[in-house]
């Protein structure tokens, strides 16, 4: 079931949007060669906790995974999309990071995330990162007030592909509220006019996740997902609410 939020449950989102964002700024700052992974993890939930919230991610169990989730940011390196687990790995010059942040204030939900060069790296993953990112904003554009759901995964699709790059098959963006994934599922591919038709009062993170070489996933064995040929891959995200003055970015 869709659940279409009030104003009041949207200020709520706006505020644990408000906390992600600045959570996400410091720690994309941190991202630099010879940092732990787990440092950024560390930090960031010091952050989430001292602004009065939660990371949402921190023991959470999505559907799909074997164990609940053990830290409170995602971190994946390069080949791996999403869901990556901030251990010990040493970020290096070349890389590209994809930070993933979940913040819950007063019992509400808000789901962002970038990718980030770390020192220098080669052209084609930066125009992968770029490529990545603009397909987010068209996304975002896309949902407004009497479009459908297929419009945001057409406007990412056709864009990412006229690129010559990849949507990672079988990971969505989805509406957020109380749960930290609700329904819709909002995918990164669509026809135009098809889906859930878009009002004032949904929210929902949209969420482009691209490849370079396939767009194959397999799960690894800690339950993060990776491009099945080991190319490089970028993932943006932000939490959106549709309202009848247009679409606003909590997580901006």
């Amino acid at each position: 079931m869709i659940h279409i939020k009030t104003p009041e449950e949207i200020e709520i989102m706006r505020k644990a949007g408000r906390i992600l964002a600045a959570t996400a700024k410091q720690i994309l700052e941190l991202a630099k060669p010879g940092v732990k992974l787990k440092y950024l993890d560390t930090i960031a939930r010091n952050l989430i906790e001292k602004a009065g919230a939660k990371p949402s991610f921190l023991n959470y169990q999505p559907y799909g995974a074997i164990k609940p989730y053990p830290c409170s940011i995602c971190a994946s390196v390069n080949e791996v999309i999403v869901h990556g687990v901030p251990r010990e790995h040493l970020l290096k010059p070349g890389d590209i990071l994809k930070l993933d942040f979940g913040v819950n204030y007063d019992g509400y939900n808000a789901d962002a995330a970038w990718t980030v060069p770390i020192g220098e790296i080669s052209i084609e993953a930066q125009k992968l990162i770029d490529t990545t990112r603009e397909a987010l904003n068209r996304g975002v554009a896309a949902a407004k007030v009497g479009n459908k759901l297929g419009d945001i995964g057409y406007a990412i699709s056709s864009y990412v592909k006229a690129q010559g790059l990849h949507i990672s098959e079988g990971l969505t963006g989805h509406g957020i509220g109380k749960e930290l994934h609700e329904e819709p599922s909002v995918f990164n591919e669509g026809q135009k006019g098809s889906g859930f038709k878009i009002e004032p009062g949904l929210v929902i993170a949209i969420e482009p996740m691209v490849a370079i070489g396939t767009s194959e996933v397999i799960q690894l064995d800690d339950d993060s997902y990776a491009t099945a040929d080991g190319s490089l891959s970028a993932h943006f995200e932000h939490t959106v609410a549709i309202t009848k003055n247009g679409v606003e970015i909590l997580t901006k």
